[in-house]
């Protein structure tokens, strides 16, 4: 009888821990997952990303959007977006993907065409990482899904005036 009341609460206990690490994570979007508040970001290295590095080039945001990934260095990798509507440029970004606490995290600040910066000097738009499933990373609120070695989706979870949430889809090559 002991034995079985150990095994049933060892059980549990592995249960409440794998409960916990799933429901660490909710569905923000269709494709697009979040971190419940409060919760850190599971482990994962620059080298889950690593494929992202080189150009890509695609639709999005109604327009032509431009990506570029630079291999990764000490522990970062930097990139660059672009979005072209009607031949000139709408806005620009400067992103970079780092290791932090052991996990993951994309830091971008956006610019005005004429590169005027749209968030404080001090601060960036974070996305904390979620998971890595199959072809998918999961930042919170921000999915790349690797389609072959030439395709590449992204999923991006923007927040809307209303206070709603929509999701957009970019749909990219390597170039």
């Amino acid at each position: 009888m002991k034995n079985r009341c150990k095994t049933l609460v060892l059980t549990s206990l592995v249960v409440a821990i794998f409960s916990t690490a799933l429901n660490a994570q909710i569905k923000h979007t269709e494709n697009t997952l979040k971190l419940m508040e409060g919760k850190a970001s599971p482990k994962a290295s620059i080298a889950d990303v690593e494929w992202l590095a080189g150009g890509w080039l695609g639709s999005g945001l109604g327009g032509i959007s431009e990506e570029v990934w630079s291999k990764p260095q000490g522990g970062v990798m930097m990139g660059t977006y672009r979005l072209i509507i009607g031949g000139k440029p709408v806005f620009y970004e400067m992103m970079w993907l780092t290791e932090s606490e052991g996990s993951l995290v994309l830091k971008l600040k956006h610019f005005h065409p004429n590169f005027v910066g749209w968030e404080e000097k001090d601060k960036t738009v974070d996305f904390k990482f979620v998971s890595k499933e199959g072809s998918r990373v999961n930042f919170s609120g921000l999915t790349f899904e690797k389609i072959g070695d030439k395709d590449l989706k992204i999923y991006l979870a923007l927040k809307q005036k209303d206070g709603s949430v929509r999701e957009e889809l970019f749909t990219m090559k390597r170039n």
